[in-house]
């Protein structure tokens, strides 16, 4: 039976394994998804069909790809959380298409496979051009049981001092400085203009680096700290 998460309702649950038929089981290198073409690996990310209906489908990494004498196909995964299903909840910086690697693993029949996903790194997604509705991407991992994140920290930018969202505008400055344009009153329209721009916390004649700040990911000591 699939875990259920801490501080969420019951319903909220990954799919349940089925019981696994004795004996013959084999490892596999790939699995078609049913009723399509496209084919599933190891190491690879699928979309996974929730138990409710009205949710979005789960998303999990697959570890290993069994069959059993009858060929009853079950995957090994690792559950990727949304922020929302996790101890602190979706916060202001978390991007809609943010996802964190958990440490819940689960066996799951392979017909619960809906199709395949890509999880980005954070840097490689922020490079994408076009983000597709199967693209997603992932900062944090994260404990279930104790809603702890790894890394616990992250810097911050602009005078509001918050991590950077991916679904927001950042005014790239000549220098270091990431603002958020209401942050430096501007419009989006004008921050889209710029050709250049110094803010005052930076000078050409400041050869030292600066300390940056740092946030807190975990949801009970959101205090901001200090580091080189």
């Amino acid at each position: 039976m699939a875990k259920t998460r801490p501080g969420l309702a019951s319903s909220n649950t990954k799919p349940k394994a089925t019981a696994s038929a004795a004996g013959g089981k084999k490892e596999l290198d790939s699995y078609t998804i049913r009723g399509t073409t496209k084919v599933v690996k190891v190491g690879e990310c699928v979309l996974m069909r929730p138990s409710d209906t009205g949710k979005p489908p789960y998303v999990a990494r697959i570890e290993g790809i069994d069959s059993d004498s009858r060929n009853n196909v079950k995957v090994r995964v690792r559950w990727y959380y949304r922020p929302e299903e996790s101890l602190g909840g979706r916060r202001q910086f978390h991007g809609a298409k943010e996802l964190f690697l958990s440490d819940h693993h689960d066996v799951q029949s392979a017909h619960t496979i809906e199709g395949k996903c890509t999880v980005h790194s954070f840097k490689n997604y922020t490079k994408l051009e076009n983000v597709g509705a199967e693209d997603y991407f992932c900062r944090f991992e994260y404990k279930a049981a104790t809603g702890g994140f790894t890394p616990d920290r992250v810097a911050v930018y602009c005078k509001c001092e918050m991590p950077y969202n991916p679904d927001d505008l950042m005014v790239q400055l000549a220098l270091r400085c990431r603002y958020h344009p209401a942050c430096v009153g501007m419009t989006i329209e004008e921050a889209k203009k710029l050709d250049h721009f110094v803010c005052s916390e930076c000078s050409p004649d400041d050869d030292v680096k600066r300390p940056q700040n740092g946030f807190s990911t975990s949801p009970t000591a959101d205090v901001k700290v200090r580091f080189l």
